[in-house]
């Protein structure tokens, strides 16, 4: 009996170590093959490398506050709402202050060279183009667009050397543009208006008001160019060297709220936070103008332009 179990452990032994080897020998080829497929796999991901992208996110909705039939309040310090068509004033408030535009300004160096046509034609840039303050494109000496191109990354992203570049291609010099922009205010009626650069940074003697913007405004909401450029929310661009680049317009109403249509923001310490904006809803059109606000003048803006379609 002894004998008998002897012999069996061995049987099992001896067949444990028959199957070992072949389970092993199987284990470790899987194990290399998934190896080499994992290196071979690593080698062609390393190779290509690429970062997953993500998912842009999505803009957040904004709601205007209304609140009875009274007009919304504002933080502003200068308010004027017209009818886009007919500039009937809707309501107003220190609309004769003079103030700081700062960027909206750049609706009058747009509504310029929009005028002036030709917009396929080149713009070669130059070295005085790229003398300014951010927020710039960064153009570079040698650079080439088109007017249009150069336009559109003006009042997308409102890029300063280009508001210059534009100026100088126009007029020869910004200080030849600046007598053209104040021949052209006058042309509007804008009376009580100044200014002394394209892209409105902050010098002493340049100045406007709420009512005078809004006429500018209306002159630039009428133009179709300028139009089709104020809604565009995501701007694709090309640069000069080939790099593709895409930017956000800088009007958050404008990406967040769906019956606005344009316009132009604005941003200096001197002028506070500004914004001309601009509403289309059933047939109806209003144009707003909201100057020397906080970060609130988002909110400002939609609430008063909502209340105006209203009217």
């Amino acid at each position: 009996m002894v004998r008998l179990l002897s012999r069996l452990f061995t049987g099992i032994a001896l067949a444990a170590l028959c199957l070992g080897p072949v389970d092993s020998l199987h284990a470790a080829s899987s194990s290399s093959s998934k190896s080499g497929k994992s290196k071979t796999a690593s080698k062609s991901t390393s190779k290509k490398k690429s970062t997953p992208k993500r998912a842009p996110k999505a803009e957040p909705t904004m709601r205007p506050i209304l609140t009875g039939n009274g007009v919304p309040q504002t933080n502003a310090a200068s308010v004027f709402l017209a009818d886009a068509i007919t500039g009937k004033p809707l309501y107003q408030k220190n609309a004769d202050e003079r103030r700081a535009p700062a960027s909206t300004q750049k609706l009058l160096t747009a509504l310029l060279v929009a005028e002036e046509g030709n917009l396929d034609q080149k713009v070669i840039i130059k070295h005085a183009d790229t003398l300014a303050e951010p927020v710039k494109l960064y153009l570079k000496p040698g650079d080439v667009y088109t007017r249009r191109e150069l336009l559109r990354a003006l009042l997308v992203k409102s890029f300063n050397d280009v508001a210059r570049a534009l100026a100088r291609d126009n007029a020869g010099s910004v200080e030849a543009f600046a007598v053209k922009m104040n021949r052209r205010a006058a042309e509007l009626g804008m009376t009580n208006s100044r200014f002394v650069n394209p892209n409105g940074l902050t010098e002493p003697g340049q100045y406007s008001t709420a009512r005078d913007m809004a006429r500018l405004a209306r002159a630039a909401y009428a133009n179709p160019t300028l139009r089709d450029i104020f809604s565009i929310k995501l701007l694709t661009f090309r640069h000069a060297n080939g790099k593709v680049q895409q930017y956000k317009n800088t009007n958050r109403v404008l990406r967040g709220w769906e019956p606005c249509n344009g316009m132009k923001t604005g941003y200096t310490m001197a002028a506070g936070h500004c914004l001309v904006s601009s509403a289309e809803r059933e047939g109806r059109e209003v144009i707003a103008v909201l100057l020397g606000d906080d970060r609130r003048v988002w909110q400002d803006s939609c609430s008063i332009l909502a209340w105006g379609l209203k009217m």
